[in-house]
């Protein structure tokens, strides 16, 4: 135990440099600050690459089914138009059915007409016709032209008929194709609805990602501005520190730091205490010995001898567990 008045002066030293025990305190909390940011931001730019990677992922999925879309789009397209240019050829079929059917009603009703009127009327029969006719010849031409009446009625007849018929058949052929058309058009809207949904969908994924992966950006840009503020702030503490070190004190220089020094001894060279310390440095009888002192004590030497021994055990601050003050401290 060192006696009275080292532990005075220690009270002494602490009380002039609040700064070295405060700053010891704060330097731990500031270490610490400092190595819990820099673990939040590996973890906050670890998730933020994450969620970058899985929005790029994500976008190009995005981009591959728009481009689906698009073409599903493109087929609904042509799906449509081939619709409605059948549909149109279909209502022009069903008109020209309707008009045909009307067309077949009048001629059978002019041929009726012709027909009652041929033999209501004062037509002359087939032996009137040869006793009038002028010769063999004019005969043959009557019957001729009696035949080719008749058979162009029938003529006419027949081509509404077969027209008719032949509108029927398109219209029926077009009705079927317009069913078919109509199928296919409402595949191909349905696999279009199909893949918008899941583009969608997509979309609204990525926009989460882009939104989390900003989030942790910046959280990021936070976590590593108030740990570079923490930097600053020890740095600030160690430099402040340093220059605390460095100081030389009355009766320098000394080779190890003044305010150790201060506290140890208050920069005397002091007899052994009860624990057996002496000297400018306060080094142990057993201490010194070790280190090869020309002395049985410590302050028994000169200045010169105890600085370089000192220097020894100090070791550029590795050896300052030997002073309870450098401890007590935090000056290394």
């Amino acid at each position: 135990m060192p006696r009275l008045p080292a532990i005075l002066m220690l009270a002494a030293v602490l009380a002039a440099l609040p700064a070295a025990s405060t700053g010891a305190q704060g330097e731990g909390a500031l270490r610490d600050r400092i190595g819990s940011a820099k673990a939040r931001e590996r973890t906050l730019a670890g998730a933020a690459a994450r969620l970058g990677r899985l929005e790029a992922q994500t976008a190009r999925q995005v981009t591959i089914l728009e481009s689906r879309v698009s073409a599903a789009q493109a087929d609904l397209t042509a799906a449509e138009n081939r619709l409605a240019a059948t549909q149109r050829r279909l209502e022009a079929a069903r008109k020209r059915v309707v008009r045909l059917r009307k067309r077949l009603a009048e001629v059978r009703r002019t041929l009726a007409s012709l027909l009652r009127a041929r033999y209501m009327g004062d037509r002359p029969d087939f032996v009137t016709v040869v006793l009038h006719s002028d010769g063999f010849p004019q005969l043959l031409e009557t019957l001729s032209f009696i035949r080719r009446v008749e058979r162009a009625d029938t003529r006419i007849l027949d081509l509404v008929r077969s027209a008719r018929a032949d509108a029927g058949r398109e219209q029926r052929t077009l009705t079927i194709l317009t069913a078919r058309q109509v199928r296919e058009a409402t595949a191909v809207r349905t696999r279009r609805d199909a893949l918008a949904g899941i583009a969608a969908g997509l979309r609204a994924r990525r926009d989460a990602l882009a939104r989390a992966r900003a989030a942790r950006l910046d959280a990021l840009s936070r976590t590593r501005s108030r740990r570079r503020h923490a930097e600053g702030e020890l740095s600030r503490l160690l430099a402040a520190r340093a220059r605390a070190a460095m100081a030389t004190g009355p009766g320098g220089p000394w080779a190890i730091p003044w305010p150790v020094v201060q506290c140890e001894s208050g920069g005397q060279n002091l007899p052994p205490n009860s624990a057996g310390a002496s000297g400018y440095y306060q080094v142990l009888d057993t201490t010194w010995a070790g280190l090869g002192g020309s002395t049985p004590h410590a302050y028994q030497a000169g200045k010169g001898e105890q600085d370089r021994l000192a220097a020894r055990l100090w070791a550029g601050g590795a050896g300052a567990s030997n002073w309870v003050c450098a401890v007590l401290l935090d000056v290394a």
